[in-house]
């Protein structure tokens, strides 16, 4: 097996309009583990997923998925090397039902519909339902069931628990759990008691750089340097 990283990121510089947002940031997520991309609001966070992705330019630096630079490849071809994606706002297609949207996702061959509805039984009821008609929560379960349907090497998982009720926050909680099982995870995520739940390794982002990059458990266990980095406090899971 190799030992290169699932995903190495190296002098990654992205201008959005007159904004340099990424301004050369370096980092690594280990292969079989949960890392954590964390920073206050407007630090880059979303722009870096995008940016793995190439939703967005890069005016600089380059992106590896194990030993293969992916740099100059397109987002379908990128996607295709086994790279799953849920966005921040979801982006389910509100006029198809629950199993077309799912449907849709598939790549490759039959899907692992059981697992997806182990992990969310309301979607199988929900089935024929149209996605526009979900709660947040549901259509969030829609996002996460299409990035597990498929058997990615890497998801990439950003603000899975954004305006989501307390009860939602720990179904989503236990299923990026067992998702971790499954795959490697780089996460964006601002619940810290989520962080602290699955997360093993951080990193942290501020004024477009990594500034942290270390264990979850080391981090949290300095409440002081936790608001230093974050302007929070570390919260329970």
């Amino acid at each position: 097996m190799t030992d290169a990283p699932a995903l190495a990121v190296s002098d990654l510089h992205v201008h959005l309009g007159e904004s340099h947002v990424l301004q050369g940031i370096t980092f690594a997520v280990s292969r079989g583990r949960v890392t954590a991309l964390l920073g206050r609001n407007g630090v880059g966070k979303t722009t870096t997923l995008r940016a793995l992705l190439g939703l967005v330019p890069r005016s600089r630096g380059h992106v590896s998925l194990g030993e293969e630079d992916v740099t100059k490849l397109r987002t379908h071809e990128i996607v295709r090397r086994g790279i799953g994606y849920v966005p921040e706002d979801r982006d389910v297609f509100a006029g198809l039902t629950v199993e077309e949207n799912l449907r849709l996702a598939e790549r490759g061959g039959a899907g692992r519909y059981e697992l997806v509805y182990e992990l969310f039984p309301e979607l199988r009821e929900r089935g024929g339902q149209k996605a526009g008609t979900l709660s947040g929560g549901q259509q969030q379960m829609v996002a996460i069931g299409r990035a597990l349907l498929n058997e990615n090497a890497l998801l990439l998982v950003d603000e899975p628990t954004k305006g989501l009720a307390p009860f939602l926050v720990s179904e989503v909680a236990a299923a990026l759990e067992r998702a971790a099982g499954l795959a490697t995870i780089l996460l964006v995520e601002q619940n810290l008691g989520v962080v602290q739940r699955v997360a093993e390794d951080v990193v942290v982002l501020d004024g477009g750089r990594v500034v942290h990059e270390g264990g979850a458990k080391e981090l949290f266990a300095q409440p002081e340097r936790v608001r230093q980095l974050l302007g929070v406090h570390g919260g329970a899971a």
